[in-house]
């Protein structure tokens, strides 16, 4: 019998299974794929999740993964250039965005050194009930033979199109259509800082990450799915070319390295959160377009905030685990709500001129330029922007 059953291993499942054991909980994580492995991503872990990784002693790996830091940011949009760094949290001023063959090994690690017990390539393919409907465990295949293993707490970790979401009949509590459609490669020797470009209809980042490579990243209007993916090579360096032609200057003559990846599937929206003896976790439960590459950071909250809630109350009467979960839920979607909202409007892809004002002001100091990028890693709410230097230039 387990305290927890965590189904999934990467930037969610792996820091609730690690913070769980370290509380002295028996946990079990499981996960489909085989590790270490790579996963589609952005990579990027802004400073909020950059100082969870320093909590819980694991900054160091990725930094000695050679993974660069990102401490300085440069966005441009129409006539606007900004250029600067965070001021921040928890001293953490800069970003980082390793390979996730990288990052998910470090996490994984971190687990199993706290107590947790790993399997993967291993499939679930249902839940285990009592008999007043509660969730108590699992049953999949594992190592070629079929498996049932017991759990007071079954956690769903496994990704936006979560399997134990699925069992657990989670209905969507927010929903919103596809946005984007984004393309990546990675370049080899390209340097580059933390560089976004935004043009009408397009987005463009460039992240520096393992191995001397570039991540290049392509965003691109919903709508043009269909024509983008009938020669995504010409549409990935044609959008490059448009909308950030000096980057496109610098990858001339450059290799790149693996095969250009991408996806049409940028789901939004909430899902419920929790239910009789389980609970979702990271992407499984809300999943928002990756343009603003929160993902990983929300991942890494949820997972701090769900054993913050639960702790003590693993193995104890239900009804208090129960209300523990409802409380996490609630977090959760106050939390988040409001970098939901903001990736749905930075996803919409369309410039408009008073935001262009603003950001007009802004460029012209750099205490209101570090509030921003702050505001871009998710520290801060747009509001914090307003302060009376800036409506003084407005």
């Amino acid at each position: 019998m387990f305290d927890a059953i965590v189904v999934g291993a990467r930037c969610a499942g792996a820091p609730t299974a690690m913070l769980l054991a370290r509380a002295g909980y028996r946990v079990l994580m499981v996960d489909r794929a085989d590790f270490p492995s790579d996963t589609l991503s952005t990579h990027l872990i802004h400073q909020p999740g950059v100082a969870a990784l320093a909590r819980w002693g694991l900054l160091d790996r990725v930094r000695e993964s050679g993974c660069p830091p990102l401490d300085n940011a440069l966005y441009e949009v129409a006539d606007v250039r900004l250029e600067g760094c965070a001021r921040g949290v928890e001293g953490q001023r800069a970003g980082y965005a390793p390979r996730r063959k990288v990052l998910d090994a470090i996490l994984v690690e971190g687990a199993v050194r706290g107590g947790v017990e790993f399997r993967d390539k291993c499939t679930v393919s249902g839940l285990l009930y009592d008999e007043t409907g509660r969730v108590v465990g699992i049953e999949g295949r594992y190592a070629g033979r079929t498996f049932t293993e017991r759990a007071h707490l079954v956690i769903g970790a496994d990704g936006m199109r979560s399997k134990v979401a699925e069992l657990c009949g989670a209905p969507y509590t927010s929903q919103k259509p596809r946005m984007t459609c984004a393309y990546y490669a990675y370049w080899q020797d390209v340097p580059a800082d933390l560089e976004l470009y935004e043009a009408p209809s397009s987005w463009v980042a460039a992240v520096p990450t393992n191995d001397s490579a570039t991540l290049v990243l392509t965003y691109f209007p919903q709508s043009r799915f269909d024509e983008v993916r009938t020669d995504t090579q010409h549409a990935y360096l044609e959008q490059i070319r448009t909308t950030a032609p000096a980057l496109h200057e610098r990858l001339q003559g450059k290799r790149v390295v693996e095969r250009l990846r991408g996806t049409g599937d940028q789901q939004n929206f909430f899902r419920q959160a929790t239910g009789p003896g389980w609970v979702l976790v990271g992407d499984a439960g809300h999943h928002k377009d990756s343009i603003t590459a929160r993902g990983i950071s929300d991942a890494f909250y949820q997972a701090e905030s769900l054993v913050r809630h639960v702790g003590g109350r693993l193995g104890g009467h239900p009804g208090e685990l129960d209300a523990a979960l409802a409380a996490y839920a609630q977090d959760r979607d106050a939390a988040l709500a409001q970098g939901y909202q903001a990736t749905l409007a930075a996803a919409q892809l369309t410039q408009h001129e008073q935001r262009l004002e603003l950001l007009r002001a802004v460029q012209t100091d750099p205490d209101l330029k570090a509030i921003y990028f702050d505001i871009v890693a998710g520290i801060e709410p747009i509001t914090a922007l307003y302060v009376p230097k800036l409506l003084a230039l407005l």
